[in-house]
């Protein structure tokens, strides 16, 4: 593993022309989403160091957010990764909103969420990374299901060693314990302007600390 690291290191040193490794660790730091309504939610952004849940059904807004959240994090000149699972991102729909894919790492594990997992491990250990996503919403619940707490410990040991925000997107919770803050998604009613679909008004609820606030706000089409 440690040459294996080092090698991916060095890989990814030449692809972004960024220093790769394990930084001192500073107090901790928030990716803004780059939507008022939920950086207020959770507190000014998905914080760093540690591994924070997104979930919902298809259509929630889930996809919407975690865009918005990788252009606002590339804009801000972080080195991202986006682990897919079941091979479903779409880079077009990604740059569309902002995202600079030229600051994206794409693994796409088409559909082995066993290798996602690996992915996921590897890619954190290697350092460098402000926001490491593990996306897990359209892997079979069964198979998601079958992640082991002690997986989820490891995922969420490596970022707070690294420092980076470690996401895993879902259709429900599955690390439980592990993740430090969980974001369920809903979807209320499309928005219209006239005749013309403008978006989609969607509503999110914050666990935090043990407690329950929601936000809500348009994703516009």
């Amino acid at each position: 593993m440690g040459a294996a690291i080092l090698q991916l290191r060095s890989e990814l040193q030449a692809r972004f022309d960024a220093p790769f490794g394990i930084a001192k660790r500073s107090e901790q730091r928030h990716l803004a989403t780059g939507i008022e309504a939920i950086d207020r939610l959770i507190g000014g952004g998905v914080p760093c160091g540690t591994l924070t849940e997104i979930c919902g059904a298809e259509s929630s807004g889930r996809t919407a957010l975690m865009f918005a959240l990788l252009s606002e994090s590339t804009r801000r000149g972080e080195c991202c990764a986006w682990i897919d699972a079941a091979g479903v991102f779409d880079p077009t729909s990604a740059a569309e909103v902002g995202a600079d894919l030229e600051r994206v790492l794409w693994v796409d594990c088409g559909g082995n969420a066993e290798h996602a997992l690996k992915s996921a491990d590897l890619l954190i250990q290697a350092g460098g990374f402000g926001l490491v996503v593990l996306d897990l919403a359209d892997t079979p619940a069964r198979d998601a299901r079958r992640i082991s707490l002690a997986s989820w410990f490891r995922l969420r040991h490596a970022a707070e060693r690294t420092g980076a925000a470690l996401v895993a997107v879902e259709r429900e919770t599955h690390a439980r314990s592990c993740s430090a803050l969980r974001i369920g998604m809903k979807r209320k009613q499309p928005v219209w302007v006239g005749k013309l679909l403008r978006g989609l008004a969607l509503r999110a609820e914050s666990d935090k600390h043990y407690r329950v606030q929601t936000a809500e706000f348009v994703a516009v089409r």
